[in-house]
Formats: structure tokens, C-alpha cells, sequence
């Protein structure tokens, strides 16, 4: 699957507007749409579906690489990094398992950028440890969470706070704060001087989803999904739900390794019952779909 028809991001202000012009001609998908590209591909290689299966998420690349602008590292080499992450995701998507590819893709476009960072940075190496990455990629994060704006040093108050929440020294805080200095916004100007109006995020977002109803939609959606799985978790024992919170929900997901030793059993074993909790979510969460589908159309 090569990604030599896509488009290229250029340095400098100029190329990233550009850029970002070009991939919003790229139309998003509809899930029928979306499900029989993922079929041909899957079944039939079809290297044409899996390429409108790219082009249709490459705004998702450049929302989720705009938030990796602070790490002072090429917009451009960042972007093409998160869209390897998209081509793997791609390569790798189950039509099949009932999720749409861009909540898929987004765990591949991240890992592929954060690894990248990793790679490239010499302030964390790939040697270093759990807890420093942890604080290298939730730093900036968190002090948006404490609106702990100011700048220079960060005041005592939040550095034991971030040093408690990622379970680091505060010294590494405060150096790692240090050298994270300047920060670019995805809310700054497009132009240099500031004037006229536009944001980055303006021109990542899906213009088609702009209107408040589709936006009402979505919501309603998203947070119907969370009900959903809410129940779902309610099938499981405390040690699967754990585990699946763990491995599948967290931000920071746990190796196989620190689950096995807190939980005194194999890796393998940890690895089985993550697969079977996650089946029974699945499984619960498709139930409740069809059930509330029900609902509505007997209403």
C-alpha cells in the first residue's frame, strides 16, 4: 500500500495550509461505504479501496499531529509519520468487528507519531523509563486540565500535583517542563501577523459536520455509545473488567507483564482473559445496539 499518491506537506506555514487545502477535497466515507471499501480490501486486495480508505482519514492524521506541534520536530515529518500509522491501520481493519476505521486508526496514528518523537528526540530515548515517557507525552495535557498557562518554571502547587498524577519525581517535571518550553497552540493565527481570523483547527475540521444538527447527532451518538458500553462492563467479573479498563480503556494501557505480576498469573493468561472480556463487551454492546434499534422503530 503506498502512499506515493498522496498528497505532500511541504515546511512552512504556506505548505501546511496548503496541504490542508488539498486533503479536504478527499470526501469522507459513509459507514456503507466505508464497510464495503474494508471488504474489497480485505477480501480482494483492492489497493484502489484501500487508497480511499487513506485519502478519507487524512484529516484525522492532521487533527491528531497538530497536538504533537510542541515537541519542536517538523510539522511535515510528524504528518507523515501519523499517516504510516493510518496506512497500518488501514492494512490491518476488520470490517467485520462493528467499529468504524477512524476509532481504530486513531491508536496506530498515535503510536506511529509518539514513536517517531521517541526516535527523534534526544531528551527520551527509547532506553528510558515507563514513567519518564509517561510524563514526556501528558505533561502539556495535564497543565491544560490544571490551566497551568504561566510561563517559565510551573508553580509548586502544580508540579506536586502532575508529579502525583504520573507518579514521577518532581524534579522530572520541572526539567521536563523546562525543556517542553514554547508550546505552540492549535488555536494560534495562520498568519505570522496574527490578523485575519483563521485557526489551524479551522482547517482540520470536517466542514460537512459544522451544522448544529449533525453536531446535536453526534452527541447523542457518543454518548449512547458510552451508555452502551457502560452496560456492556456490567457482564463482567472484577478481575476481566480490570483487566479490559486496563489494557483497552486507558490512556497508558498496562503490558501484559505489570498485569501478570499484579495479578500473580501468566502473561499468556492475562492476554486470554483480556481477549474473552473484550468478547463479552463486544457481544453486549452489539445486543444492546440491536435492542435500542428495536425500540425505535416500534415507537
Amino acid at each position: 500500500m503506498a502512499n506515493s499518491n498522496l498528497p505532500v506537506l511541504s515546511e512552512g506555514q504556506s505548505g501546511l495550509s496548503k496541504y490542508l487545502e488539498q486533503i479536504r477535497k478527499f470526501p469522507m466515507l459513509r459507514p456503507d461505504e466505508e464497510y464495503m471499501l474494508a471488504k474489497r480490501w480485505v477480501e480482494h486486495g483492492d489497493s484502489d479501496a484501500a487508497h480511499r480508505m487513506v485519502t478519507s482519514h487524512l484529516r484525522l492524521v492532521a487533527k491528531i499531529a497538530m497536538g504533537y506541534r510542541g515537541y519542536g520536530l517538523p510539522i511535515g515529518e510528524v504528518v507523515q509519520e501519523g499517516n504510516i500509522g493510518l496506512m497500518q491501520a488501514v492494512k490491518r481493519f476488520d470490517p467485520e468487528k462493528g467499529f468504524r476505521l477512524a476509532t481504530y486508526a486513531m491508536w496506530w496514528i498515535r503510536a506511529s507519531i509518539q514513536e517517531y518523537i521517541l526516535r527523534s528526540w534526544s531528551l527520551v530515548k527509547m532506553g528510558t523509563t515507563a514513567s519518564q515517557k509517561k510524563l514526556f507525552f501528558n505533561l502539556r495535557k495535564i497543565k491544560g486540565q490544571l490551566q497551568a498557562f504561566e510561563d517559565g518554571d510551573l508553580k509548586p502547587e502544580h508540579v506536586k500535583e502532575i508529579s502525583t498524577r504520573l507518579n514521577v519525581p518532581e524534579k522530572d517535571v520541572v526539567s521536563m517542563n523546562r525543556r517542553l518550553g514554547g508550546d505552540s497552540s492549535l488555536n494560534s493565527p495562520m498568519r505570522a501577523d496574527g490578523d485575519g481570523g483563521s485557526e489551524w483547527m479551522d482547517w482540520v475540521e470536517d466542514e460537512n459536520a459544522t451544522d448544529q444538527e449533525t453536531n446535536l447527532a453526534e452527541s447523542e451518538e457518543l454518548t449512547q455509545r458510552r451508555a452502551f458500553l457502560e452496560s456492556a462492563m456490567g457482564e463482567l467479573n472484577e478481575r476481566e473488567k480490570h483487566i479490559f479498563v486496563a489494557r483497552r480503556l486507558s490512556e497508558d494501557p498496562k503490558t501484559l507483564e505489570e498485569l501478570s505480576q499484579e495479578f500473580d498469573v501468566s502473561r499468556e493468561r492475562i492476554r486470554q482473559i483480556e481477549v474473552r472480556a473484550f468478547e463479552k463487551v463486544q457481544l453486549a454492546v452489539q445486543a444492546a445496539a440491536i435492542s435500542s434499534a428495536d425500540v425505535g422503530a416500534s415507537a
